[in-house]
């Protein structure tokens, strides 16, 4: 009864701690202005079900992909395991769907869970080797600073612990299952304490893996120890694992689904208009529109903002893309900027919007409000010589796997200090004096447009 008390109040925290950081991010998120992205329920669920639960851009990098699915499948799978472990510490049973007559379906579910968790380990194994000892560019750029390392270190750690001692747990238990049936073939008494490990499961890989391990402990009460150690570590782990993911660049876990749904549906190059902008250009071409016809504006109300300089001035799917960011870098790796040696990595861009966004979470939990410390997103976090590397050719949202989009961010960013503070490279700047002069971006009045081709042959 003392273990099912402390069990319940483990599984309560746990939840707690998780349900209070959610609230936290949603908070958050609801910084960014408003967004519509909810039409089109069916190319929606196309989306997501291709690229979230399909894992299809994901493959685009076979080896990577392959051991990401793993995971992925593993971690999916292994949660009915969990459910059970749930149950049997809130009940004080031991493997309760086995008493629920599943009979061979039971044994079926836990060699399965078996094979999954070997792979699971062996897959974080392999992308601890990729991430610490292979020269991979994209593990270690500049953005890629100590926390964000160590960050992927621990989950990929914890992954494997918490596999070594799922298994470890099914090894101890075959091997008190076998004791108990010999000892009720030999007629002997079996204590209550043993009673619990009635035949039930099958265990491939414990058995041929992690048995010999444990084999040689004789007393009964010394495996059980073990048992009931492993069962507990797997289980305050996971939930130590639930607590600390939304901290982690592996929110991805449950981000990308949302994230995927909300994905843009128009063609990736496409870029959005300001609308107060196009407003104002669809007047200025109508030769018939009245400009004095438009109604006052309201002397309360906030002034329109062009573009964002901070967090605040961008949408919610674009601070919702922050949290979903898995920091893989496959957007960086692909950008002809960054390719080029030039600052910019999308990446980072998603990195410091996510940082900015906490630091005014912060704020808002201490005052009430984002506090005006004179930090902004913009110079602050992300430099103006990053925003002017990108030739927004969108290769970067074309690579990540949860559909990110780092070039609209960019975009907004870039708006606010040309149509906000009229700032702007020199090359800009003349292009956009060429296009008021002359109609063009090229230094040529529109009578001289088609002497290049004076010289071509009838």
């Amino acid at each position: 009864m003392i273990a099912q008390i402390l069990f319940i109040l483990v599984l309560a925290a746990g939840i707690f701690l998780f349900a209070r950081r959610i609230r936290e991010i949603r908070r958050n998120i609801g910084l960014g202005r408003s967004e519509e992205r909810s039409d089109q329920a069916g190319k929606r669920l196309k989306v997501m079900t291709l690229v979230a639960l399909g894992q299809s851009k994901m493959v685009t990098r076979p080896v990577a992909g392959l051991m990401h699915i793993l995971i992925y499948v593993g971690f999916i799978i292994i949660n009915i395991e969990v459910l059970e472990i749930l149950i049997d510490g809130v009940t004080g049973h031991h493997r309760i769907f086995a008493s629920m007559g599943m009979g061979s379906l039971y044994d079926v579910l836990i060699a399965s869970f078996e094979v999954l968790a070997a792979g699971v380990l062996l897959a974080c194994v392999v992308f601890l080797i990729r991430r610490n000892l292979m020269n991979i560019r994209r593990f270690h750029a500049a953005e890629m600073t100590s926390w964000p390392k160590s960050d992927a270190n621990i989950i990929l750690v914890v992954e494997i612990l918490l596999m070594f001692a799922f298994l470890s747990m099914n090894a101890t238990d075959s091997i008190l299952q076998d004791r108990v049936a010999e000892m009720q073939e030999n007629n002997e008494p079996v204590s209550e304490a043993l009673s619990h490990y009635i035949d039930a499961g099958s265990f491939p890989v414990s058995d041929a893996f992690f048995r010999p391990m444990f084999e040689g402990i004789e007393s009964n009460a010394t495996l059980m120890n073990v048992e009931r150690f492993m069962w507990w570590f797997h289980i305050v782990g996971i939930l130590a694992f639930l607590v600390y993911v939304p901290y982690s660049k592996h929110f991805h876990i449950f981000m990308a689904f949302p994230n995927t749904w909300y994905s843009k549906l128009d063609a990736i190059g496409k870029a959005s208009n300001l609308k107060s902008v196009t407003n104002e250009v669809k007047l200025m071409l109508d030769p018939n529109a009245d400009p004095f016809a438009a109604p006052a504006p309201d002397p309360n109300a906030d002034p329109i903002k062009f573009g964002a300089k901070d967090v605040q001035d961008l949408s919610w799917k674009q601070l919702f893309d922050a949290y979903t960011c898995t920091e893989c870098g496959r957007c960086t790796s692909v950008c002809p900027a960054n390719q080029t040696g030039k600052l910019l990595s999308p990446r980072k861009i998603m990195m410091d919007t996510r940082d900015r966004l906490e630091e005014a979470g912060e704020d808002l939990d201490e005052s009430g409000n984002v506090k005006t410390d004179g930090k902004t997103l913009l110079r602050d976090y992300i430099s103006e010589e990053e925003l002017w590397a990108c030739t927004t050719c969108n290769a970067c949202v074309d690579a990540c796997p949860v559909n990110i989009d780092p070039v609209s961010i960019i975009i907004d960013l870039r708006r606010h200090l040309i149509m906000e503070e009229s700032k702007s490279p020199e090359s800009i700047t003349a292009m956009f004096n060429n296009v008021e002069n002359n109609g063009a971006p090229w230094a040529f009045p529109a009578a001289d447009r088609g002497k290049w081709a004076e010289e071509m042959e009838a």
